[in-house]
């Protein structure tokens, strides 16, 4: 035993161990730095990490060799030999890393950590995306028809047991794409795509459809339709059911789900165009378009009082107005029309998920009755499973059960990978978690879907923000577009920093500029700021504007760090939400 440490000591293997032990820890540590600064993926770090474990051996057994010659010199090519073993080893272990199981359910529960922002599944044989149908009509102003079309084949395919269907938000992105079948299918999960074209000429109606199989490209089923106009239910019956016995799927069992359906009941075809242009115009998201919305779907249920889904629409696109666009008065009738419209619809169809959908809004936005809109989110979703699960996320995260909405958002994703707002949301609920790495790729997911995503860069300034790094959030606070969005970022971003005056300047602007519209978030810069007094002031004062901030409360950790103080359970009570969260406080 002697002589063996006494060769130990003569090879200096202590030494090199200890050396490269400080060296590894040195690296790892600026990496992270830099790695929050620019957002790289845990899979670099990870790899990064088993590189320098198998550099561990490497200098161990190089120390030995150099040892027993007594030498200490490291020659050029053994710098070579070991920069190829760090490198060969280091990179098995990461493609070991990449192609072992998804963490388990069981482990991920005991270890939040690693689950990934969206799980990774395999694609199913029967998982179809439709690609929006190309206007082929001479006529732009008819685009709304063949997006119609369209969108009612996706509702009507998504009736068939087991088979995947991608919601309209994903795959409509894919309009006029270059991507190829196979790039398509990769991105949206899914093992066929429905694509083709509609042309209406007068009272006769053309379709071209084709299915398929993105993994060859090869064509499974196509078929080419000319029909009179009157007959286009019946010639939407036929594409569905045909595509569907393609992929051998089967009509949904009776159970949860109950058939959804877009067309009127007495089949008027007048009242089903212009419910077609309504959903049109409320897809683009302006005032103006919410306005012509409201036009169409009132137009539709003149033609038939008795079309549900026409008065849900009308009163979907009433609250979105009331709630975004128009304030006082106006927006106090708004909602009223709203409401009115969606219990219509509900005393028609008792059945309808979009109208429960809406009401859920209603009830959360404009009377801050959360228990209410839970009750109709979850029937929404029951009877909706592929389309209902954002709204539900939302009402279980404002009712502080953010689990509950990360696990929601997470099951909802492989029908809608491109939802933006799906990862928004959760790069709102993750950091109440403390999972702040996912939250950084979910905010950064939905950017890179939606570019434009004010939303996103704020989560993204706020998640920096949260964790102290100041560089990090100043530099996503200054990419958004000027306005009221980017004052309140800035102001988030500079709390965090070592400039007071300028983080002072820039709450003032923020307040002078955005108070009326931004109450919920000069809280919470108030709550980075660390004090309280100004927070519960301006939290009154967003309950008082029915903020729809509010609804993140009790997933918000820098505000929960008040969570013992007793203004934080009487404000609470007074908004009618609980003051109990399973969400993680700043310390």
């Amino acid at each position: 035993m002697t002589e063996f440490l006494a060769r130990l000591k003569q090879r200096k293997l202590v030494q090199w161990a200890l050396a490269y032990v400080a060296f590894a820890f040195a690296l790892l540590q600026g990496m992270d730095v830099v790695a929050h600064q620019f957002g790289w993926p845990d899979g670099l770090q990870r790899g990064v990490t088993l590189a320098l474990v198998v550099g561990f051996f490497v200098v161990v057994v190089l120390a030995w060799y150099h040892g027993e010659r007594g030498a200490q010199k490291v020659s050029g090519t053994e710098i070579v030999i070991l920069a190829l073993l760090l490198a060969i080893g280091g990179g098995l272990l990461w493609r070991y890393e990449r192609t072992t199981p998804a963490t388990s359910p069981e482990t991920a529960q005991r270890n939040p950590g690693t689950i990934p922002i969206a799980p990774t599944v395999a694609i199913p044989a029967k998982s179809i995306a439709v690609l929006p149908l190309a206007n082929e009509s001479g006529d732009k102003d008819q685009q709304y028809f063949s997006d119609g079309l369209s969108e009612d084949l996706i509702t009507a395919l998504s009736q068939f047991s087991g088979l995947k269907v991608i919601n309209r938000d994903s795959s409509f992105r894919f309009r006029n794409s270059t991507d190829s079948v196979r790039e398509i299918s990769e991105k949206l999960g899914v093992a066929h795509l429905l694509e083709g074209s509609v042309q209406r000429l007068g009272d006769q109606v053309r379709i071209s459809a084709e299915l398929v199989n993105a993994a060859d490209g090869s064509t499974l089923w196509s078929q080419h339709y000319d029909r009179p106009y009157k007959d286009l239910f019946a010639l939407q019956d036929d594409i569905s059911k045909s595509v569907a016995a393609a992929l051998k799927a089967k009509l949904l069992d009776a159970g949860g789900a109950v058939v959804q359906s877009d067309r009127p009941p007495g089949g008027n075809l007048a009242a089903y165009n212009a419910f077609l242009q309504g959903k049109f115009y409320a897809h683009r998201q302006t005032e103006a378009d919410q306005r012509k919305a409201i036009d169409y779907f009132t137009d539709a249920t003149r033609i038939d009082p008795d079309y549900a889904a026409a008065w849900a629409g009308l009163g979907q696109t009433q609250w979105v107005l009331a709630g975004n666009y128009v304030g006082g008065s106006e927006a106090a009738q708004t909602w009223e029309k709203a409401r009115a419209a969606v219990n219509h619809a509900l005393r028609l169809d008792a059945n309808l998920a979009s109208a429960h959908a809406a009401y859920t809004f209603i009830l959360f936005s404009a009377d801050h009755d959360w228990k209410h809109a839970a009750a109709e989110a979850q029937r929404a979703h029951q009877l909706a499973p592929d389309k209902g699960y954002l709204t539900l996320a939302i009402v279980q995260g404002a009712l502080g059960n953010a689990q509950q909405a990360v696990d929601l958002l997470r099951h909802g994703l492989p029908t809608d990978p491109l939802c933006a707002a799906c990862y928004d949301y959760l790069a709102r609920y993750l950091p109440a978690l403390g999972q702040f790495g996912e939250a950084t790729q979910a905010a950064q997911k939905a950017l890179q879907i939606n570019p434009e995503g004010y939303f996103s860069r704020l989560q993204l300034t706020y998640i920096h923000a949260m964790q102290g790094n100041a560089a990090a959030a100043l530099q996503a606070a200054q990419q958004e577009p000027p306005g009221i969005w980017r004052d309140d970022a800035l102001a988030m971003a500079l709390q965090v920093g070592g400039d007071r005056p300028a983080a002072d300047a820039a709450l003032r602007t923020a307040i002078a500029k955005d108070s009326g519209d931004a109450a919920y978030q000069i809280a919470e810069i108030y709550a980075l700021r660390r004090d309280p007094d100004n927070m519960f002031k301006w939290l009154e004062r967003a309950s008082r504007n029915r903020d729809p901030g509010i609804q993140l409360l009790l997933t918000d950790p820098p505000i929960l760090r008040y969570k013992g103080d007793p203004r934080f359970a009487a404000f609470c009570k007074g908004v009618g939400l609980p003051a109990t969260t399973d969400a993680k406080a700043l310390p």
